[in-house]
């Protein structure tokens, strides 16, 4: 991991830290209970009911967004301050997180209010939001953003964050293991596995977001929905960064 970031074993925050990051793991690696099983199955049939066509344009926004989003270079990232500690550096992660996830809320409510045509639009503006979140977030614990194979890991913290259980269990690994599997990554983002990204990613949103469709309670769904998903995006990427930053210092140590 590409950071001037390298916490004090002693700091007394680094226990809370670690603490969280622990309880975060037992959560992203539980079995998949009832519910989740009883959800997946609502999705598919909710999925059966839309037109085929909205399904692709969904996903063909989803990829081209993305892609879009990765391969930018005229983003305005955070600065990094080596000399701040672990907890002043997560303030400001929090800090920003905030800031995304009232703007996110803002446009859904925005979106929402506006009916089918400008909540299918949320989609891609949405999803602008919360990838450019991730990125602010990279830069505040010292990763360079400009690095592919750290664009790539956003790509799978996100994933991890909008995906069922069952396939967390299979992430996580990834995100654990990070300095073992980057080696075999796709050489250029054609060959990420798109479909699965934007399945995971549809299947996990279209619950909490369908609604956002319907006249009326478009605008407050919209915007509930959005502060959620991107706070909980937020927790995702802080603790997978947590991750990989305490690998990186135990590996100092050894």
């Amino acid at each position: 991991m590409k950071t001037a970031l390298s916490p004090d074993s002693k700091d007394p925050y680094l226990n809370y830290v670690q603490a969280e990051l622990l309880v975060w793991l037992m959560k992203v690696k539980k079995p998949p209970g009832i519910f989740s099983r009883m959800s997946h199955g609502v999705q598919g049939k909710i999925n059966s009911w839309i037109p085929e066509k909205v399904h692709r344009a969904i996903s063909v926004a989803i990829e081209n967004m993305v892609k879009a989003v990765l391969t930018g270079s005229g983003w305005v990232f955070p600065k990094f301050h080596a000399g701040l500690s672990l907890k002043e550096r997560e303030d400001k992660v929090r800090v920003r997180i905030k800031w995304y996830r009232n703007t996110a809320s803002a446009e859904g409510a925005v979106t929402g209010a506006g009916g089918i045509l400008l909540g299918l639009a949320d989609f891609p503006a949405f999803l602008t939001i919360k990838m450019k979140m991730l990125f602010d977030i990279a830069a505040l614990y010292g990763v360079d953003v400009k690095d592919y194979q750290e664009r790539l890991f956003l790509l799978y913290v996100f994933q991890l964050s909008f995906s069922s259980q069952k396939r967390r269990n299979e992430l996580i690994g990834l995100i654990e293991n990070w300095d073992s599997f980057k080696n075999d990554l796709p050489k250029d983002l054609g060959q990420f596995d798109w479909k699965t990204f934007q399945l995971d990613y549809r299947d996990y949103i279209d619950l909490a977001k369908l609604a956002q469709l319907v006249p009326i309670i478009g605008a407050p769904v919209g915007a509930i929905a959005n502060y959620k998903l991107t706070e909980h995006l937020g927790e995702y990427a802080m603790n997978a960064y947590r991750l990989r930053m305490l690998q990186t210092s135990q590996r100092k140590l050894d």
